[in-house]
């Protein structure tokens, strides 16, 4: 339904669910960054999952995902100048549940880059984009907050499962066809 048909009470509340998203999404870095596992616990469901793909271990459950930024390993990349640099996420609701595709890039202190200076700024070694991802969030509202049921994570590689990834979320939220056995649509036309 467009939105000139929906209730000023129901587009206000589309906007509250996806701004409540937006934080719960963008809260990921700085819990990430700083290996805040409490919040990790809180923003996943109990039995939430951490899917990383085929190349990357992953974990069932809220404390079993919060371990990950707990690691030794994670305390060194924090100490070395890591950063999960996020883009905003486009979000498709469902009532009760949703579901969000963002890219992430993991960006760290270049350690071995040569110092440069700029004006103002100061002088750095700049920094390195260790990796680029695609996630996708599929998020519940329990207890009238917004929570993360599972996460998906895909380096962007240029393979099916991560062109699949971004073109599902963009059929689903746009009422589109989807074939998962073409991901990037090739020989459709626009106009069927």
């Amino acid at each position: 339904m467009s939105s000139a048909h929906q209730s000023l009470e129901a587009r206000l509340r589309t906007i509250e669910d996806k701004l409540a998203i937006y934080d719960l999404l963008a809260s990921h870095p700085p819990s990430a960054d700083t290996g805040s596992a409490d919040y990790t616990i809180s923003a996943y469901r109990e039995d939430g999952v951490f899917d990383r793909g085929p190349t990357l271990d992953g974990a069932q459950g809220s404390e079993a995902i919060a371990a990950f930024i707990q690691r030794p390993e994670h305390y060194a990349a924090i100490r070395s100048g890591l950063a999960h640099f996020v883009g905003l996420p486009l979000v498709d609701l469902n009532g009760d549940t949703a579901t969000a595709t963002s890219y992430l890039m993991i960006i760290h202190l270049d350690h071995e880059g040569d110092p440069r200076d700029l004006p103002n700024h100061g002088a750095s070694t700049g920094y390195r984009i260790h990796r680029a991802v695609v996630n996708r969030w599929e998020l519940e509202r329990r207890d009238g907050r917004w929570v993360i049921a599972r996460r998906t994570l895909l380096p962007v590689d240029g393979s099916d499962p991560h062109l699949a990834l971004l073109r599902q979320s963009l059929c689903e939220m746009y009422d589109l066809p989807f074939d998962e056995t073409n991901p990037l649509g090739e020989g459709e036309s626009p106009l069927n």
